[in-house]
């Protein structure tokens, strides 16, 4: 269980501001969802949990501490692109990940620790849906099939926080409906908290508890990198009343874009 905190914190770039004043509290078992037009951040935001990148100014904290410089395995992400190891098999891929916790340096379990990983690593692939396919390399496997064996790989470090940057934005819309009806029970029965950056406000809406949108509110012209993003929309999906919202803030970023 973990608590997400952002404070005052601002990302610049040179003369470049990418963020500014971001004060955000992310309670522990979360799902947010982060939208916006396209360089608003939000791709940034996530590298800051990530621990990829560095505040400017202000803080990140999980449990009110600062993030290592490198990122961990309390940390997990999935990319819009299959981040899944080609020459591994589906079980290769997955049972890696408790090896590398376990044995960092030779990344092998032996005797009845590789048993208990390799039971594990069954239980993650069997809850994703690729039970039938564990022996087959992600060259075999389908589009959806790879992030769902990307979701499995993750959740195999046990992370506290699980990071989804577009994890659905290059599936055909049946299997991004597959995607949803999969990650939704994962992240209840893992009681973790998720950040996912998405630019369909219907998936956000749909997925999340929580939505932020980063904006840029300030805008000069003649100096466009002067001002950066900030939360301009912070709605708790768990109430009825912030539903009747989408269409305003779908109709605002789009005319963002």
């Amino acid at each position: 269980m973990s608590t997400l905190s952002f404070r005052n914190v601002w990302v610049e770039y040179g003369n470049q501001v990418v963020l500014e004043r971001i004060n955000l509290e992310i309670a522990s078992g979360t799902f947010l969802s982060i939208v916006g037009p396209s360089g608003a951040g939000k791709s940034t935001f996530l590298r800051l949990i990530l621990g990829q990148e560095r505040p400017t100014q202000g803080s990140v904290l999980l449990d009110g501490r600062p993030f290592p410089a490198e990122p961990g395995p309390d940390r997990g992400i999935v990319f819009q692109r299959y981040s899944v190891f080609p020459h591994l098999t589906v079980l290769g891929n997955v049972l890696l990940g408790y090896e590398l916790a376990s044995s960092p340096l030779t990344a092998r379990l032996l005797g009845t620790a590789r048993k208990a990983a390799v039971e594990k690593s069954l239980a993650l692939i069997e809850a994703v849906g690729l039970a039938e396919h564990c022996d087959k390399y992600p060259s075999a496997l389908s589009g959806g099939m790879q992030q769902r064996l990307a979701i499995a790989q993750a959740l195999a470090k046990q992370p506290r926080v699980l990071l989804l940057d577009e994890p659905f934005g290059a599936l055909d819309p049946g299997t991004r409906a597959q995607m949803h009806a999969l990650i939704k029970p994962l992240w209840r029965e893992h009681k973790m908290t998720i950040v996912m950056v998405t630019h369909d406000i219907k998936e956000a809406f749909g997925l999340a508890t929580r939505l932020i949108a980063l904006d840029r509110p300030r805008k000069d012209p003649q100096a466009p990198e002067r001002f950066g993003a900030r939360i301009t929309y912070d709605l708790d999906l768990t109430r009825d009343s912030a539903v009747p919202v989408l269409g305003f803030i779908r109709a605002s970023l789009q005319a963002a874009q």
